[in-house]
């Protein structure tokens, strides 16, 4: 049987995004089997702008968050094969063809993508964070978890599953989703050539917010499922030794400051060097995607101001893991 692709997208609030993501979707080289947007509850006008598009739209009818809008666009599709996006994601022109040969390669898998290395709204603090996801889920062909802004599924594996979880934290639904599969036997690959360009949007302060509250949640959720410590996409072991980094870089700085001698100053230079060099491979994509001044920059800022807002966040994290545990009893 071909390859029938259901595209599903969950918008809420997308007026700002959702005109350039459907527009890519239909003037792609290779046109999806269906689109699919379910709109949960938006109060914007970014219905009006949806019904400008010969997609199908479900409106729920309560607002139940990402993981019941996918699994409602999932449950009323007619594709053999499901392709997850989100409704802040630009396809590229040959997205749709690498998703359906993607699966009809392997269909008994689950098959991700990720974001390009170059945002949909390229400036520094977009295209850093594109960057900094495109390498931490491509950096391995069988990843720990595969997220739902590119994600490809057969329908029947899918069903089986029972979906994403629709009474969950924020944030990390594909996560417990995909744990949920690798458990079951469930094999997931990467494929470098799914890609969809993200429109973030960011400034320093939405850089910086986004890292505390994915950290947070992603923190609360480890913690429970007792794998803190994993190699895990953008939760790397090396986004972990970073941080571990950044902070003793700014805790012999402070010292340095306090009492000036040649001993914290070459703490400083020691810990920074451990930290570039087993982060080179990022920094070398930083450098390769956008050249030098952006390779500086953005090396400066993963090394040295980003990681503060990812312990803040796991701070956050443990914090509302153990009120979580006190409620619960």
């Amino acid at each position: 049987m071909s390859t029938r692709l259901s595209v599903i997208i969950p918008n809420h609030n997308g007026s700002a995004v959702v005109d350039a993501c459907l527009k890519a979707l239909f003037s792609a080289r290779h046109q999806p089997f269906e689109v699919i947007v379910v709109d949960d509850c938006s109060t914007d006008n970014s219905v009006e702008i949806i019904n400008k598009f010969p997609c199908r739209l479900i409106r729920l009818e309560k607002q139940g968050g990402t993981s019941k809008a996918r699994n409602t666009g999932a449950k009323n599709s007619f594709g053999n094969a499901l392709f997850f996006i989100d409704v802040d994601c630009v396809v590229r022109d040959d997205t749709i063809l690498h998703a359906i040969s993607a699966y009809d390669k392997n269909s008994d898998c689950v098959i991700g993508g990720s974001y390009a290395p170059i945002a949909f709204d390229d400036t520094f603090f977009s295209t850093f964070q594109s960057i900094f996801i495109n390498y931490s889920e491509l950096r391995t062909v069988e990843p720990d978890y595969i997220a739902g802004h590119a994600m490809v599924i057969g329908r029947n594996i899918f069903e089986k599953s029972c979906g994403f979880p629709e009474d969950f934290i924020p944030i990390i639904e594909d996560v417990e989703f995909s744990h949920r599969l690798k458990r079951s036997g469930q094999r997931m690959i990467m494929n470098s050539g799914l890609l969809v360009r993200h429109i973030f949007n960011y400034d320093l302060r939405r850089s910086l917010r986004n890292a505390f509250r994915k950290s947070k949640y992603w923190t609360a959720y480890s913690i429970g499922n007792r794998d803190l410590m994993a190699d895990s996409g953008t939760a790397s072991i090396e986004m972990k030794f970073n941080v571990i980094c950044s902070s003793l870089i700014w805790f012999f700085f402070l010292c340095l400051i306090i009492s000036p001698g040649i001993l914290f100053l070459t703490c400083v230079l020691i810990v920074l060097t451990i930290d570039l060099a087993v982060s080179r491979s990022l920094i070398k994509a930083f450098f390769r995607e956008k050249g030098l001044a952006f390779g500086i920059k953005a090396t400066l800022y993963y090394s040295l101001i980003y990681p503060l807002a990812v312990a803040a966040g796991s701070a956050a994290g443990l914090l509302f893991y153990l009120r979580s545990q006190r409620k619960g009893k």
